[in-house]
């Protein structure tokens, strides 16, 4: 018996090392143990084959069934399973209740239709979500695609620049042949390239005073991931008299933040934490300070999952709190933010439902 369990195993772990799918390796232990049996069945007692084999082909015989048995259960486990995929996609997609999806995006957002917080429902709010991107630089380019990817239905993105050689080393979202060419739309290029599916809105210029307010009211959500501060404070101070909830990032060298200011859900504004900006050279750019490549894309990527939160109701959005990241020693810190009542920006706004 233990000369077969070894050729059962041999055979298992070359079809694992040949990539042969699982079906095929059960196919083959399957005729494996057959033979087994048959050879019990028509050959005599004392057969050498048989007592190389186990002498009874009563313990195989219990073995074929437990095998069965085990089979079966996991058969109608997966169909289980599928038809409750299958439910939560029907829901996702139901005629009447919002966009619906092709077979292609149930296919595409699957990973996001089974999670618990976000399902066929949350699937839905993000496709129906308009969310502008303030700035397509190092935290715009992780912001956009995981925006897209998640199928964000609309995604504008406002910025004035160029892609330059100096940007590739961290704004991912650009290739070496796109130098020269403005930034938002060369990410309209990578957005549309990742999700055909998702309506980018590009506008080349900067943001102003005289458009921002007409601006971001055509959006749900607003996040900033400038690198001035004069565009910074115009965003925050537009998103709070749009009443419009806005993501924050920042970054210098090795270390990054990120909030959420909502004031209309009771959280301070930016202007609440940071009342004015820092004096000529406290806060030198990142051209001047210098910035590790993939800080961007730590920072951006925890960005886009705020927004999906925000979107589909999942979790606890970091709304009055700050996380730090450390990325040179691996350390982040998360600080609660307090409103000022006497806040220029936001102190007569009061949490609304």
């Amino acid at each position: 018996m233990a000369l077969v369990l070894a050729m059962a195993a041999a055979l298992w772990g070359l079809g694992m090392l040949l990539g042969t799918p699982m079906r095929v390796r059960l196919t083959m232990l399957g005729m494996l143990w057959l033979g087994v049996v048959v050879l019990h069945v028509v050959l005599p007692d004392g057969h050498p084959l048989r007592d190389a084999t186990g002498e009874s082909a009563v313990p195989w015989v219990m073995l074929g069934v437990a095998g069965a048995i085990i089979f079966a259960y996991f058969q109608l486990v997966g169909w289980l399973r599928e038809k409750a995929e299958a439910r939560t996609v029907n829901a996702a997609s139901e005629p009447g209740s919002g966009k619906t999806f092709t077979e292609a995006e149930l296919d595409r957002y699957a990973r996001h239709i089974v999670l618990r917080e976000v399902g066929g429902p949350g699937q839905k709010r993000l496709k129906q979500a308009r969310v502008m991107v303030v700035g397509a630089g190092g935290l715009g380019a992780p912001v956009l695609t995981y925006l897209a990817a998640a199928g964000v239905g609309r995604i504008g993105v406002i910025d004035d620049d160029e892609v330059a050689n100096s940007n590739l080393q961290r704004q991912v979202i650009f290739r070496d042949a796109q130098i020269g060419m403005p930034k938002v739309f060369a990410a309209e290029e990578a957005v549309r390239a990742q999700n055909p599916h998702v309506e980018m809105r590009p506008y080349q210029r900067r943001l102003t005073d005289d458009i921002a307010a007409e601006l971001f009211a055509e959006y749900d959500l607003i996040l900033d991931g400038t690198d001035n501060f004069e565009t910074r404070y115009l965003s925050k101070r537009a998103a709070v008299e749009a009443g419009k909830p806005l993501i924050s990032g920042a970054i210098s060298q090795w270390e990054g933040q990120v909030s959420v200011f909502d004031p209309a859900k009771g959280a301070p504004c930016y202007e609440c934490i940071f009342p004015e900006a820092p004096a000529e050279g406290l806060a030198p750019s990142c051209a001047e300070a210098g910035v590790i490549g993939p800080l961007p894309g730590v920072i951006g990527s925890m960005m886009a999952v705020e927004a999906v939160k925000i979107i589909t109701g999942a979790g606890a959005p970091l709304r009055g709190e700050m996380l730090i990241y450390d990325a040179l020693y691996g350390e982040s810190r998360k600080f609660t933010l307090a409103r000022r009542e006497d806040c220029p920006v936001c102190g007569n706004q009061g949490e609304t439902t």
